[in-house]
């Protein structure tokens, strides 16, 4: 089992992100490293914690490598839409131009954009599309039913 040295500075930061850092992975691995701080075993954290040893491991790694500043630390970016850059554009056109299905719309956004995406892809898109273009549009009335309409 290895020994890490924490700092007091070290520990009172630990102790309060634990709970109150903003992002829940961050306060995971701050609970770990305040476990560790504890003298418990790397099978007892991983099992407190509710992560693997492996884990455990790595944050004690990122610890002992760089301190708190490289626990803090969250490695993933994601990637932006491809389509993002081209969501003003495409909702002027299918707010004049509707589309009356999902293959068309998918054939009118590969021709606009040269981005191909597939049905459920597009799917998704209208729908959020559709939710911006709403707060833009008339409301909606709602459709008669045979008991709303007037006698004759």
């Amino acid at each position: 089992m290895r020994q890490l040295h924490f700092s007091p500075e070290d520990l009172e930061a630990i102790r309060r992100e634990r709970y109150q850092h903003p992002h829940p992975r961050v306060q995971q691995k701050m609970e770990v490293l305040w476990l560790k701080s504890r003298g418990l075993t790397h099978e007892d954290i991983a099992r407190l914690a509710g992560v693997s040893r492996r884990s455990v491991q790595r944050y004690l790694d990122d610890f002992a490598q760089g301190g708190l500043d490289r626990i803090r630390r969250l490695p993933w970016r994601g990637q932006p839409a491809a389509l993002a850059a081209h969501q003003a554009s495409l909702e002027d056109h299918f707010l004049g131009n509707p589309a009356r299905s999902a293959r068309e719309a998918q054939a009118d956004i590969e021709r606009l954009t040269g981005v191909r995406r597939g049905l459920t892809q597009v799917r998704a898109f209208l729908k959020k599309l559709s939710a911006c273009a709403g707060a833009r549009s008339a409301p909606s009335r709602p459709r008669p039913t045979p008991t709303s309409r007037p006698a004759s």
